[in-house]
Parts: C-alpha cells; structure tokens; sequence
C-alpha cells in the first residue's frame, strides 16, 4: 500500500478509470455483437442503422485510449464490408 497521499489517489482514480473503461469497452463490444447477429438474420436496415451509431463511438474510443486505432478501423471495415454484402 502506498504511503504518499497522491499516490493513494492514484491508486483510487486508477480503480475508478479501469472500472468506467471495462464498461464502455463491454458495451462497445455488445453493440459490435448485435450488429453481426442482424446481419446473420439478413436485416439490412437494422444493420445500417446500427453502423451509423457505432462508428462514431468507436472512432471516439480510439482517442480515450479503449481500443487501437488499427483495430477499430479493422473492425468498421469488416463490418460495413459484411452490411455491404447483405441483399
């Protein structure tokens, strides 16, 4: 355990941070899974729709530090490639 006051903060902001994080990355996650099951169930327009939304909130987790930009960009296009495909 730390001694040094600042470094007893650390230690809480870290928990804090890592816990917010853990959150945001599972509900990322989530959305990326209910998006490739509307498009195993061939739902176009659902399917877009959800793009639309998480492009930007995974764009944006790249600049808080959530996910590596390759990986997010690997992501987005796999996944508008497999919407694109969608008859």
């Amino acid at each position: 355990m730390a001694n040094i006051k600042s470094a007893k903060k650390r230690i809480l902001q870290s928990s804090k941070r890592s816990e917010i994080n853990k959150k945001r990355r599972s509900m990322l996650r989530s959305k990326i899974k209910n998006l490739n099951y509307s498009v195993e169930n061939k739902n176009k327009a659902e399917a877009k729709k959800m793009f639309v939304d998480l492009e930007p909130a995974l764009s944006k987790s790249v600049n808080s530090g959530l996910f590596k930009k390759n990986t997010v960009s690997r992501t987005l296009s796999r996944l508008s490639k497999k919407i694109k495909l969608l008859n």
